[in-house]
Order: structure tokens, then C-alpha cells, then sequence
């Protein structure tokens, strides 16, 4: 798990964010898990790396 958080904003209609909270609580999951999760397979899926190692690549 990641040693320090930041935080992310986003807009998203009301409609959908109260299905995706109730899918969520469903599966004993909080949004912020489920989000983190999508995004660590989208930049898996992308080949991007991150973290320490990452940045000494660069």
C-alpha cells in the first residue's frame, strides 16, 4: 500500500455516484478502495510504472 495519500477531486453526476456508492457498500468496499484499485489496472494496462523506483528511472 502507498506510505502517503493525496487527494483527488472529481465531478461525477449524482446518480451515478450514488449507485456506485451503494455497489460499493454491497461489496463491503469503499469507493476510495474500488478507485485506487481502477487506477493502478489502468496505468498497469498502460505500462506506466510508479513510485521510488519509477522516479530513479527517469
Amino acid at each position: 500500500m502507498e506510505s502517503k495519500t493525496a487527494r483527488l477531486t472529481l465531478l461525477i453526476d449524482p446518480d451515478k455516484k450514488k449507485a456506485f456508492e451503494e455497489l460499493c457498500a454491497r461489496q463491503d468496499l469503499t469507493p476510495s478502495q474500488v478507485v485506487r484499485q481502477m487506477i493502478r489496472e489502468y496505468l498497469a494496462k498502460h505500462g506506466v510504472t510508479y513510485g521510488p523506483q519509477a522516479a530513479a528511472d527517469r
